[in-house]
């Protein structure tokens, strides 16, 4: 292998180093890597292994309807972590409580929260999917971990990041030094480091967003739409639209070529008038990851990862991407409260 080629296994180790870990981080993002490559495995035989397309007939938390490679890869990242003890707790997007770990494993001193599989609606007709996940040190003394140590701010998060799975497998993450891409080479199954250093650019030229759910948005929102498709806007020609419908696939284009993802509060659904996206599983860490290079991430009003959680499953609106367009897009936000 050539040696200007690294390894993540040899980049984590490097990081270790430099920072003076303990190794923890370490084990349980290897872990995180392993179950991703499992996931990967089954998400690129989707369409040729039987029983793993199609849904499960059940619904989650949240009411949504479970898909059969939902359940699987929530099955798969618990396991991974569960037995490692350097975990106290876990929670994910799929299970109504936290994850507690088994009394027969020994407890650390980390709290996991994912999305096993987001955009898994898309499995089915070959979109890019993927996982999220946010790591954060307990705040309880030691023994089981409890609600206190999964409700925390997303500002306190350790490490968070996100694996994509497409053409290309990427796992893209930051422990607050930085965001760093690694792609997956299939012919040694190792991920290398593919982009180092990333940097949102500070303004973009795309926008990212459900235009099926504008009549229901307020009226700043709108505008704000209606202005970026006009020549008025900063750029003096109209932004582009893409809107992939899968959040970390709409997150990652925009991470590296400047944009921004908007899914604001709307008046479609009166049980949801804060937001769709879940704060914990994926607000906090891509927002954690965004502003580590460079970028942005609010509700609209208020910084994402200042927010206090008040329940596990809670939902917020989710504006984030390039730091210019998102402060932008509050300005406009504040004609929603009028």
């Amino acid at each position: 292998m050539n040696d200007r080629i690294i390894s993540l296994d040899r980049f984590i180790m490097s990081e270790q180093s430099r920072y003076g870990g303990r190794g923890d981080f370490s084990a349980i993002l290897s872990q995180i890597v392993f179950a991703a490559k499992v996931v990967a495995a089954q998400v690129s035989h989707a369409g040729l292994i039987e029983d793993i397309l199609g849904r499960t007939g059940q619904k989650n938390v949240q009411g949504e309807e479970v898909q059969k490679l939902d359940e699987y890869a929530n099955k798969v990242f618990i396991n991974a972590l569960n037995y490692i003890g350097k975990v106290c707790v876990m929670a994910s997007e799929e299970e109504p409580d936290m994850i507690v770990i088994p009394p027969e494993h020994p407890k650390g001193d980390y709290v996991v929260m994912f999305d096993p599989l987001d955009g898994s609606t898309n499995i089915d007709v070959n979109v890019s999917i993927g996982t999220i996940f946010g790591i954060y040190k307990r705040v309880t003394a030691d023994g089981d971990g409890t609600l206190d140590d999964c409700l925390q701010t997303g500002s306190k998060l350790f490490g968070a990041g996100y694996i994509i799975y497409s053409s290309s497998v990427n796992l893209v993450y930051t422990t607050g030094n930085g965001v760093n891409v690694f792609s997956l080479d299939p012919s040694v199954g190792e991920f290398v480091l593919s982009n180092p250093n990333v940097r949102i650019p500070a303004r973009g030229k795309i926008y990212s967003t459900n235009e099926g759910n504008q009549p229901y948005w307020k009226k700043g929102t709108r505008e704000y739409i209606d202005y970026l498709k006009s020549e008025r806007n900063t750029l003096g020609a109209p932004y582009s639209s893409r809107y992939i419908g899968s959040l970390v696939a709409d997150f990652h284009r925009n991470l590296l070529k400047g944009g921004i993802f908007l899914y604001p509060e709307d008046t479609k659904d009166p049980k949801k008038p804060t937001g769709k996206l879940r704060l914990l599983y994926e607000a906090n860490p891509l927002a954690f990851v965004v502003e580590q290079a460079g970028g942005w991430a609010s509700t609209g009003y208020e910084r994402i990862l200042d927010i206090t959680p008040a329940k596990l499953h809670q939902r917020v609106p989710l504006i984030i991407g390039s730091k210019d367009d998102v402060l932008e897009y509050e300005e406009f936000a504040k004609k929603n409260l009028s």
